[in-house]
């Protein structure tokens, strides 16, 4: 019998004497044997020899040179076993290490044996992110930003393979059966296994994660190259559509599994899905574990004697900058045909496509800018676009879920309290800027730009904090607050855009002498790094009212459209 304690990638046995005990040791993992404690009553010496593949070290270093003669206990004399790395397993062949101990004249005692059985195990991500599963990556429990970064991605399954009217986004739905179609919006995830066919007795295999990370991801095991699978698949189609390809493996009702034992099988594929993006209470990482359990005794508990763990990232939601070459542009149609023919036309001439929002689906609100925000979740296996639809709820609320979302279209909202909503929360009030590089620091995807009450204002009006929370969250498009609580409608496109500008950097501003708006340049100065130069002055009308005792300034000149290279007014 052998008792097994582990710390990090070390075992430690407790060993009988007069008795093989057998014990599996993965790759770059070690057997620490204390002698001294082990040994038998009365044991002054001890003597080693193994079998071929297995490796060992004594601490102290004994004198002799020859490890099969007696060589005395030192008090704390430990053993240090190890395997030959990457050896070719045989199944016929089984490794071995062999204690004899002795009394003080050097006569026999005892002995002990370890039965060792090699394994290589490791649970394998796209830690590099070049597209690849790689093997058993350095830097796969760890997670690092940009490009000589490190570290796997994840998505957050929000779009909506099948539609149902009232269906919700993929990854709200609980115990859905998984297909390949839906499961191309999830992380690749192998367990990678070279070793005996099935484990050593008192030994399985557990796949874990914390509680938190269970509100996160979701974990699916691939079925279909399991031979008991293949061989259903044979059966006809009315029994093979109760086959259950891709099981649940973890969530937030299970999280932890025991993985089965596949004859022959060198890897287990499994599929990882993103449930939630970052926000204020999640900084995006979670981890996966695997753990190589042993029982102690018949009745005791389960030990883990090693663990292996990989970090993914859950992809932001990343905002798209308007001065990108677009594909779709979405208008209201409304009772001005004049304006929707006006915005056909420029659209026609720009090459691109016209979406219109029906009066039936707008229900009369022509404000589509106000309600939807677009951007798009990437990784190295799969990128599609996301729309943030707005806490406005204004009349063309259900249109982003409704009209938008679908295949590889997905949807992510904030809700936010009522009362709290107010102008600022309409997406007129959110913009990004191109890549910037402000101070040496690089923004490839821009920085935000939202709309805010004045720095220490105590009554002022602001988007509202569950969006902001959302915005900040999100992290690689650092945004930068602005002052958009002047204007009646507090939108910031009121008084600022962004245009292509071939030699130039891409702001632009609207010139007027209200102090406002000097301010707000103060500020994109500093926070993308612009220079006087690149910015353009355009003439636009405001008009000073009073609201709500306070007075505040209605702009005559709500916005500007922009296709790259066309533009509208």
């Amino acid at each position: 019998m052998v008792d097994v304690v582990s710390k990090n990638n070390i075992q430690t046995l407790h060993l009988r004497c007069n008795t093989s005990c057998y014990c599996l040791l993965v790759f770059g993992t070690t057997l620490r044997v204390n002698l001294d404690r082990d040994a038998p009553p009365g044991c002054k010496f001890f003597s080693v020899k193994c079998s071929r593949n297995v490796l060992y070290t004594i601490t102290p270093t004994p004198n002799e040179t020859s490890h099969s003669s007696p060589m005395p206990l030192s008090g704390n004399t430990v053993l240090h076993i190890s395997t030959k790395p990457n050896f070719h397993f045989d199944l016929n062949y089984k490794e071995e290490l062999t204690i004899w101990f002795y009394k003080e004249d050097k006569a026999y005692m005892d002995w002990a044996e370890i039965r060792i059985a090699p394994l290589e195990l490791s649970l394998d991500v796209d830690a590099d992110r070049d597209g690849v599963v790689e093997k058993n990556n350095p830097n796969k429990a760890s997670w690092k930003w940009g490009p000589d970064g490190h570290g796997a991605v994840v998505l957050v399954n929000c779009d909506r393979e099948r539609y149902v009217y009232y269906r919700k986004p993929d990854c709200q739905l609980k115990d859905e059966k998984q297909n390949h179609i839906t499961l191309k919006d999830c992380a690749t995830m192998l367990l990678r296994i070279n070793g005996p066919e099935l484990l050593v007795a008192g030994y399985k295999l557990v796949m874990h994660i914390s509680e938190r990370d269970s509100e996160y991801i979701r974990v699916y095991r691939d079925e279909t190259e399991d031979e008991d699978y293949i061989t259903k698949s044979k059966a006809p189609e009315f029994i093979r559509k109760y086959i259950y390809d891709y099981p649940l493996v973890l969530s937030s009702e299970v999280l932890s599994q025991e993985l089965p034992q596949l004859e022959r099988a060198p890897q287990l594929k499994f599929y990882v899905e993103g449930l939630r993006f970052p926000d204020k209470d999640f900084d995006g990482l979670v981890t996966i574990n695997l753990s190589l359990m042993r029982r102690l005794g018949q009745d005791g508990p389960d030990m883990p004697v090693f663990t292996d763990k990989v970090v993914f990232r859950v992809s932001p939601w990343i905002m798209t900058p308007n001065t990108l070459e677009p594909e779709e542009v979405f208008v209201c149609s409304t009772s001005d045909n004049a304006f929707l023919k006006e915005i056909k036309d420029l659209v026609d001439r720009s090459g691109h496509q016209l979406k219109t929002v029906e009066k039936r689906k707008n229900r009369g609100d022509r404000w589509i800018q106000e309600e939807i925000e677009l951007g798009y979740v990437d990784s190295p296996y799969h990128r599609f676009p996301v729309v943030l639809d707005s806490p406005r709820d204004e009349k063309p609320d259900d249109y982003p879920y409704h009209g938008i979302v679908g295949p590889d279209f997905g949807y992510v909202k904030r809700d936010a309290d009522r009362d709290a909503v107010s102008s600022l929360d309409s997406f007129c009030n959110l913009k990004v800027s191109p890549p910037v590089t402000v101070n040496g620091k690089k923004y490839p995807l821009g920085r935000m730009l939202i709309g805010v009450a004045f720095p220490k204002t105590t009554n002022g009006r602001n988007m509202t904090q569950v969006v902001q929370d959302f915005l900040w969250a999100q992290k690689v498009q650092e945004p930068v607050a602005l002052y958009a609580d002047w204007l009646v409608i507090s939108h910031i496109d009121q008084f600022m855009t962004f245009v292509p500008a071939p030699d130039r950097k891409v702001v632009k501003n609207n010139k007027d002498e209200i102090d406002c708006i000097d301010w707000n340049r103060d500020v994109l100065k500093k926070e993308l790094g612009l220079d006087e130069e690149d910015i353009i002055d355009l003439p636009i009308l405001f008009k000073l009212v009073t609201k709500d005792n306070d007075e505040r300034a209605v702009a005559y000149y709500p916005n500007m459209v922009c296709f790259n290279s066309s533009f509208g007014f």
